[in-house]
């Protein structure tokens, strides 16, 4: 995973692209109605197959990048332990936990006495 601290604002050029990319794209999003489609990379005719929920996600890569902002992207696991959401969060764990039980953050507990806490955490 690449550290926060590498990561650059896009160029100038790059957010031209971009968001010339995101205008495009977005137009052929309203049009498509198949779960997966198929796209072709224009320089080497390669077709490939791609989910809709994919195309979405980089219509909005492309969109914030047109705004010259940088982007990472994160996998997240669906429940993690307390820990790794913290770490996560840059927090630290107690603080977390406080936050959990205090009802900030929804989460669900997974077995007996001494176990840590586990939730999960949707895409925004």
């Amino acid at each position: 995973m690449e550290l926060i601290e590498n990561i650059t604002k896009p160029s100038k050029e790059e957010q031209k692209v971009a968001m010339e990319s995101y205008n495009a794209l977005a137009e052929v999003l309203g049009r498509l109605h198949e779960e997966n489609t198929e796209i072709e990379i224009e320089e080497t005719s390669d077709k490939i197959k791609i989910p809709l929920k994919s195309l979405k996600l980089l219509a909005k890569i492309l969109k914030v990048t047109g705004q010259g902002k940088p982007i990472s992207i994160i996998p997240i696991a669906t429940e993690m332990t307390t820990q790794a959401a913290a770490d996560l969060l840059s927090c630290s764990r107690p603080h977390l936990v406080k936050l959990l039980e205090e009802g900030e953050i929804e989460y669900t507990k997974i077995g007996k006495i001494n176990v840590e806490f586990i939730f999960g955490f949707g895409l925004v």
